[in-house]
């Protein structure tokens, strides 16, 4: 807009965006909203437009679902289950993780920068610990 229409105050040029986008709007119920808000530059169309699809659709989603509460003996099995695996899951992530950490990784292709020696990378090079140590 601004190289198309550089002789145009920027009052223009916002308002002539907003006209365009809002024509190019391919949804008719949106496009006919947006225009009917009659804004005045690009970002309030742009958010109205978005605020707008995102009302519609949630709004078509919801009346078509109905919550039910149900309890029995299976689903709380399951859930006990679920729980259950869950919780391991999670246990073996954790140590997984901190074995990770405590052990340093022994990759025969890679070499360390700092001492050329093949097998580990330069964060684990024991030859800087040493060497920070003394």
């Amino acid at each position: 807009m601004s190289l198309a229409y550089a002789e145009c105050p920027l009052d223009v040029r916002e308002s002539l965006a907003a006209q365009y986008f809002v024509d190019a709007i391919r949804d008719e119920d949106t496009q006919h909203s947006t225009r009917l808000m009659d804004a005045k530059d690009l970002k309030s169309s742009l958010a109205y437009s978005m605020k707008y699809e995102a009302a519609r659709s949630v709004s078509k989603t919801s009346r078509h679902v109905r919550s039910i509460e149900t309890e029995d003996h299976m689903s709380r099995v399951r859930d006990d289950k679920f729980e259950f695996f869950f919780n391991r899951l999670e246990e073996l992530l954790n140590s997984s993780v901190a074995g990770k950490k405590n052990t340093p990784r022994r990759n025969s292709n890679v070499a360390c920068w700092k001492c050329n020696k093949e097998g580990h990378v330069q964060r684990e090079c024991q030859a800087i610990a040493s060497n920070q140590e003394n």
